[in-house]
């Protein structure tokens, strides 16, 4: 239609042929003026303004400038909160996936020597972990050790001592682990998640233990809750496989 202005494209996509790959100031204003929400759908370009001051000397201040670079340095900071926000959802998301991951490979067990299996084996690839260990407390003339891998024997009251008394979790960086949760691969973690397991009444605190060679896996910073609902899972698959009261 005749007398339409075709507005320029600011992406440096070709529109058509041109002879004048470049733009002038004009042609800038008026696709602003056409395209309002142009800026603002593009905030990234907002830190780039920087108009020329309007006055000059010692003791004059031109606040456009100023209120322009605050905007603009706002702008940036709340472009790394949006990013630092969005790496955190996905990375909870993730760990939510491989939560219920193992909560269905938990409940495939057919008996409890499964069940154990599946905790201490294929936990470790579905969690991306390095390890994974069960241990319970025993009495002093109880057994010194268990007739499973990746089972360990701990004496009495040394969850508490862990964990803090009554506390559920413990999640830390480290220089090495407890060689009586982790046993051999004790020596190659450099974080930890300890979570108190306590299936009845009628038998002994344990933990369930993860550990990794990284040493940002697990901090005091992290959430628990999905970590507490995997332990209060197994509780009562142990109560079912071994016929414990609730």
């Amino acid at each position: 239609m005749a007398g339409k202005r075709t507005s320029p494209n600011l992406r440096g996509q070709a529109t058509g042929p041109s002879q004048d790959s470049g733009l002038d100031g004009g042609r800038v204003r008026d696709f602003l003026l056409e395209n309002p929400k142009f800026l603002t759908d593009n905030p990234d370009l907002l830190p780039l303004l920087r108009p020329e001051a309007k006055h000059s000397g010692e003791n004059v201040l031109d606040l456009g400038q100023i209120v322009t670079r605050r905007l603009g340095d706002e702008v940036v900071r709340l472009q790394a909160l949006l990013d630092e926000l969005l790496a955190n959802g996905r990375a909870n998301l993730a760990a939510q996936n491989q939560v219920h991951a193992a909560a269905l490979a938990l409940m495939g067990a057919r008996n409890l020597e499964h069940l154990i299996h599946i905790v201490t084996r294929d936990l470790v690839e579905v969690l991306g972990v390095d390890t994974v260990t069960l241990c319970v407390e025993v009495a002093e003339d109880g057994p010194t050790r268990a007739p499973m891998a990746g089972v360990f024997v701990l004496p009495q009251g040394r969850v508490d001592a862990i964990l803090g008394v009554g506390a559920p979790t413990l999640l830390e960086a480290i220089e090495g682990g407890d060689h009586l949760v982790f046993g051999p691969a004790a020596g190659l973690v450099r974080s930890q998640a300890l979570v108190r397991l306590s299936p009845s009444p009628a038998s002994p605190p344990g933990l369930l233990a993860l550990g990794s060679r990284e040493q940002d896996k697990f901090h005091s910073g992290q959430g628990t809750e999905l970590l507490q609902f995997l332990s209060r899972l197994l509780e009562r698959l142990f109560r079912t496989w071994l016929d414990l009261p609730n």
